[in-house]
């Protein structure tokens, strides 16, 4: 599978770094576009502040350069909290999209949204400050009437980016969890 993962609002990070090391000793070819341009942050805050500096449509024109050159092979859209809203905004624009993984986030869903079955997978804490009880209700429906096909996977008092190690969020159990559920999703697309 050709897996194209967008890091959080951390920035490219160890963590996305070893996430793409374990999806390719799984025999898929990973891309980890660095869309903001190495710079990292420590906490969530200056992270924040650095996209919003940014700008949403810079942000979305990165991630739309970074992964039009590999979208004709049928890509899986992969991403951490913001690298998955961003994930997530592509695949649903991309018609040779083959699945979506969604890490710690999800995103607005356009009203004329459509994919046909496109396979998609959350994993998000429970609960997630991000990623609220009623919005992850809204958000399911809405993919569904978009026509894709949802597994939503919680995770019960694990913090927003618990699959990142280096993060006070980490929770080793769910992230192992979560990493042996979303390779089985990956083998079935």
């Amino acid at each position: 599978m050709n897996i194209m993962l967008f890091h959080s609002t951390y920035g490219l990070r160890p963590a996305v770094h070893a996430a793409a090391d374990r999806l390719r000793a799984a025999g898929h070819e990973v891309w980890t576009p660095d869309l903001f341009d190495g710079r990292t942050f420590d906490d969530v805050e200056e992270g924040m502040a650095f996209k919003d500096e940014l700008g949403k449509d810079e942000l979305l024109k990165r991630a739309i350069l970074a992964a039009a050159p590999y979208s004709e092979r049928g890509l899986v859209y992969a991403g951490f909290s913001l690298g998955a809203a961003t994930a997530q905004t592509l695949a649903l624009g991309d018609d040779k999209a083959r699945g979506l993984l969604l890490l710690h986030g999800t995103s607005d869903i356009a009203e004329n949204a459509t994919v046909d079955e496109l396979p998609v997978q959350l994993h998000v804490a429970e609960p997630d400050p991000f990623e609220t009880d009623d919005w992850l209700s809204a958000w399911y429906l809405q993919m569904q009437r978009a026509g894709a096909d949802v597994e939503v996977y919680r995770y019960a008092g694990a913090g927003h980016l618990y699959t990142d190690p280096d993060l006070d969020d980490y929770d080793a159990q769910a992230a192992e969890a979560t990493w042996r559920t979303a390779l089985g999703f990956l083998e079935t697309l």
